[in-house]
């Protein structure tokens, strides 16, 4: 096995540990790779390390013992969630958008894909220590950001279908009531999707009252998942919401459609007691 440059060894470490987020990486593994000393890779990995804390790239996370080695960790710092979050700002507040019903088009933004992988970004700072197995979302729209934001917390996705199909298999299915238009419908997701007892992240690309997260939370406790955290990229400003705990980057606070006008700030992640509150480097 030939003996790597140190140069062409910092290039190669830094794509495995980007290719592969949260994933711990044994000393050993690297040390058999580049066949460099253990104390060599400790020097390369906190080159690395010092790189990626001064770009806002992530950090890389040490786990010491036998079983132990080093994992990246995304991240991204308040500023540049700031300036993420006020770019989806200022998309909602395009009076195109407004859809007949109030409704609001975003199908642009999320076919952007450079733009779902900064929020996917945001979404791993904020849930990185949450402990999920799995992230969840409902079909259609909240897909692409359910898989970002997977992609970085090197998790699998699991999709709740509104109708249930063939090729899950056998399925469990709940019946929900929409929070606005009390509207009945039913969420299925297949019994394979993860195993019970899970921990599972929530994340979806709208929510108004809250009916349909709401009903992806029971859903969850079919399975007797638990759910530790639920992110919203854009949520609208209700009298009555049925979802506590939810995290928002942005908020829609009125929708006239006589007038043609979106009025959108920025979501609960932001200011005193949010995560991204000024105070927070990752």
């Amino acid at each position: 096995m030939k003996k790597w440059k140190r140069s062409a060894r910092l290039v190669d470490m830094t794509r495995q540990l980007l290719e592969q987020p949260h994933r711990l990486i044994s000393l050993s593994a690297f040390a058999e790779r580049y066949q460099a000393a253990k104390s060599s890779i400790s020097e390369d990995l906190a080159i690395i390390h010092e790189t990626f804390r001064e770009e806002g790239t992530g950090l890389l996370e040490t786990v010491s013992g036998a079983a132990g080695g080093v994992r990246y960790l995304p991240k991204a710092n308040d500023y540049d969630a700031l300036v993420i979050s006020k770019r989806l700002c200022t998309h909602l507040e395009n009076p195109d958008r407004i859809l007949p019903g109030g409704y609001l088009y975003l199908s642009d933004l999320l076919g952007d894909a450079q733009f779902v992988r900064d929020i996917g970004r945001l979404w791993a700072t904020v849930f990185s220590h949450s402990g999920a197995d799995v992230v969840v979302t409902v079909e259609t729209k909240g897909i692409p950001l359910a898989y970002a934001t997977a992609s970085f917390l090197g998790l699998p996705v699991a999709i709740v279908r509104r109708d249930s199909r063939i090729t899950e298999g056998s399925v469990v299915t709940i019946n929900t009531v929409s929070g606005s238009s009390k509207r009945l419908g039913s969420l299925s997701l297949a019994r394979r999707s993860f195993s019970e007892g899970s921990k599972v992240l929530i994340i979806d690309d709208f929510m108004k009252a809250g009916g349909t997260v709401q009903g992806m939370i029971d859903l969850m406790g079919e399975f007797r998942a638990e759910v530790v955290g639920i992110g919203i990229m854009a949520d609208s400003r209700v009298d009555e919401r049925l979802v506590e705990h939810s995290m928002s980057l942005a908020t829609v606070t009125d929708v006239d459609v006589k007038n043609r006008r979106i009025a959108v700030e920025l979501g609960n992640l932001f200011g005193p007691g949010g995560f991204f509150d000024g105070t927070n480097p990752y």
